[in-house]
């Protein structure tokens, strides 16, 4: 993979760290380096060992968005924005979760990008705005949709209509960052947070996490419904040996996390 992306994993490959690489064009998404990530994204989904994807940004930036000069010198007419083959397609139907470690500027394309992710972990001195609105551009990645539903109507129009900022503490007392750290240690954390994820059943997880996501688009009672149904499929081929292996497992951490709390 050329050096637009950097992709690292951990030593047993379950969590895969992914980095924009343009960090002296604040991440912009490129042609080039959307391409990239989209050739990254679906290799790594394909990979049995990975568990986890922390996705952020060289340099000060997560990404200002995408590349406006590309924009402007017609450099994405005919592109397919939205579709299963594209990179907010591909980062929203992947098998594998998406975390967003944002440790700078994520403004527009790049919070679009950002809400691709299952969730968002901020570094204290990251910034969010959607600009869309200002540089006369509509969405194309969700943005009037996800947004609201993380920090509601009223503040997502707020930030749309206005272009305004937010900082990362504000993220995270809105909903759209479930955790701010120390920029230091903001890559640790994420990783941590994947590791975690990683040591959870697969099976079990994928359902969770696919039922979320259904639910999203969903009125209650029908996501309700939808729960019911997944849940009966899984007993009928759960095996109990299984269920009582991963007890003792899940005694242990919270043993851990009891003492460490102390």
């Amino acid at each position: 993979m050329d050096d637009l992306v950097l992709v690292e994993t951990s030593e047993d490959g379950a969590v895969a760290t992914v980095v924009m690489n343009r960090p002296e064009a604040l991440n912009a998404i490129s042609v080039a380096l959307e391409d990239s990530l989209l050739s990254v994204f679906r290799r790594l989904a394909g990979e049995s060992a990975v568990r986890a994807i922390v996705l952020t940004g060289a340099g000060r930036a997560f990404s200002a968005g995408v590349d406006l000069k590309e924009l402007g010198a017609g450099a994405r007419e005919g592109r397919d924005w939205r579709g299963p083959d594209t990179l907010a397609g591909a980062m929203r139907c992947s098998k594998v979760p998406v975390i967003a470690a944002v440790n700078g500027f994520a403004v527009t394309g790049g919070l679009e990008l950002a809400l691709q992710a299952d969730f968002i972990v901020a570094a204290e001195g990251a910034r969010f705005a959607d600009t869309h609105a200002r540089v006369g551009l509509t969405p194309s990645w969700g943005m009037t949709q996800i947004l609201p539903r993380l920090i509601g109507p009223a503040r997502a129009r707020w930030m749309s209509l206005t272009g305004g900022f937010i900082d990362a503490a504000t993220a995270r007392d809105w909903g759209l960052a479930v955790e701010v750290t120390p920029p230091e240690a903001l890559l640790a954390r994420a990783r941590a947070l994947g590791a975690e994820i990683a040591e959870t059943d697969p099976v079990a997880m994928g359902r969770i996490r696919g039922l979320i996501a259904a639910g999203e688009g969903m009125p209650l009672r029908e996501a309700l419904a939808l729960e019911t149904k997944v849940f009966d499929e899984h007993m009928a081929t759960l095996a109990h040996g299984a269920v009582e292996a991963r007890r003792s497992v899940v005694q242990a951490r919270g043993r851990r996390i009891a003492g460490e709390s102390e």
